[in-house]
Formats: C-alpha cells, structure tokens, sequence
C-alpha cells in the first residue's frame, strides 16, 4: 500500500507578504505564514509600561539604540523567509533599520506570553532567535508571573525569575525591571 500525499505547506514571497492587508497580523517561519491573534489588555498594557522604561532608559543615557512595539517587521533571514514582529524590540545597529522593518536580529526581545500558544514564544522563537543572533530575549508569562532571561550573547542558560523580582536586562550595565511595580500598577 502507498503511503497517503500529505498537503504540502504553501510557501510565501517576501512580494506576498509585503502585500498582505495592513489589517493582518502574521509571521513567517521558513516561508510559512502563520496568522497571529490579537492582543489582550493586559499584554497591551505591559508592552506599553516596558516600552516607556526602556524608552526612558534609553533617553537619559543618551544611548544610539532604539526601542520599538509591534507591530514592527524583523526579517530574520531572506531565504528561506523568516519574519518575526516581536512584542518588544531594542535595536542598536541603526543600519538594519529601514522605514519597513529591521534587517537581521535585535539586540533585545521581549514576548509577552499569550495563553493560546505559549509553545510559540517557550520554544519555536527562543529558537530561531538565538540561531540568528539575538542577543538577549526575555520571555513575560502574565499568567504564571514569570520572566525567562535567555542571555545568548554570553551563552548563559535560561533563568525563570518570579515577578517579585527586578530584573536585570543584560545588555546595559545599570538597568533593573521591576515588576513588582508594574504589577501593581496593572492589578495583576
């Protein structure tokens, strides 16, 4: 007996995905696309109070990095085609910047983990981040009240903290999150 076809995966142009509607929310994966669902309050709410410490941070130290929210396109790497729009990104390399994306890895990520598919941010992007280069990537589990800290640059292994904690973000000397703040502020 012959083995049964398996449907065969459509792959996406860089062109077909620069053409999506603007109201569509997808990454690409080696091609493939995979839609992505709509934020939460919550998620919202800590992408907006992250972003301003950072921004802030950023600001008083008159650092050359810069500090984006999605929806902002990084192109991992052309072929095959891979786009990731990370919750939160820091970027220190103004020339992977261009007004549509940026062009190789962040130097810093955040994903806020949405309840629906925490294997997305635990396993398949720690993976594809680190094999591109990221720097550092944090993983924010509103639900669990974790952050997982993947410092790749120095190779460390990750580690869970509680949102008790303040956090250090490895690629400054003197920056501390406190979530225990944040929280507050957000009733979580």
């Amino acid at each position: 007996m012959a083995p049964a076809l398996q449907p065969q995966p459509e792959y996406i142009t860089l062109k077909e995905y620069e053409n999506l509607a603007d109201d569509k929310r997808a990454e690409v994966f080696e091609g493939i696309i995979y839609d992505m669902a709509s934020p939460s309050r919550i998620h919202q709410a800590l992408v907006t109070d992250l972003i301003t410490i950072f921004h802030t941070y950023i600001q008083k130290k008159n650092g050359n990095c810069e500090v984006f929210p999605a929806p902002f396109d990084v192109m991992l790497s052309k072929t095959p085609l891979t786009i990731v729009q990370p919750d939160i990104m820091i970027v220190c390399d103004k020339e992977k910047l261009d007004e549509q994306r940026c062009n190789g890895a962040p130097d810093f990520i955040i994903e806020i983990v949405s309840p629906s598919n925490p294997s997305d941010d635990y396993i398949k992007k720690a993976y594809y981040y680190k094999n591109y280069g990221v720097r550092e990537y944090w993983i924010v589990d509103p639900e669990r009240k974790t952050v997982t800290v993947n410092y790749f640059e120095k190779n460390k292994v990750s580690i869970q903290l509680s949102f008790e904690s303040a956090v250090k973000v490895n690629i400054y000397d003197d920056l501390y999150i406190n979530f225990t703040d944040i929280c507050r502020r957000l009733g979580i």
